[in-house]
């Protein structure tokens, strides 16, 4: 499953960049985290609940942020299983400078097997989509307080 989107964070670039490597900034902005501990560098162990339509569980994995280009881009790459299937994906992440603040950009290739998949494509689709904004919008809410 392919997702992208672009989202403006009134922030400049070099505190955006620096929120997406804080490790306290992320288990705030991403929704269900409930723990996200750093395993080595730039690399995390994160658990998370998630619900998609009917399927709701617990998911345990990993988060690893590589390709760095201070303060452009860089890739993350996440794995996870729990109770309801697996989930894997490589994101690329853009930061641009935009009418005084932050445009970010993403690319996303996701793979989700299980009893997850089982909701269909458009379903995940949107809840991905749905997720993606929480993330951006409170990123953005914690960057202006």
């Amino acid at each position: 499953m392919k997702l992208e989107g672009t989202y403006d964070i009134p922030a400049p670039r070099k505190k955006v960049w620096d929120a997406f490597f804080d490790p306290k900034q992320l288990k705030k902005a991403i929704p269900g985290c409930e723990k996200l501990e750093a395993i080595g560098p730039d690399e995390y162990k994160a658990t998370m609940k998630v619900g998609v339509g009917g399927v709701k569980g617990t998911f345990e994995g990993k988060v690893k942020l590589t390709d760095k280009q201070p303060p452009d881009s860089y890739k993350m790459a996440v794995e996870g299983t729990g109770g309801p299937g697996f989930i894997r994906g490589e994101t690329i992440i853009t930061l641009t400078d935009h009418d005084g603040g932050t445009r970010v950009s993403y690319t996303a290739d996701v793979q989700v097997g299980g009893l997850i998949a089982s909701v269909g494509q458009r379903m995940l689709g949107g809840v991905s989509k749905m997720m993606a904004d929480k993330f951006f919008n409170r990123m953005g809410e914690l960057l202006e307080g």
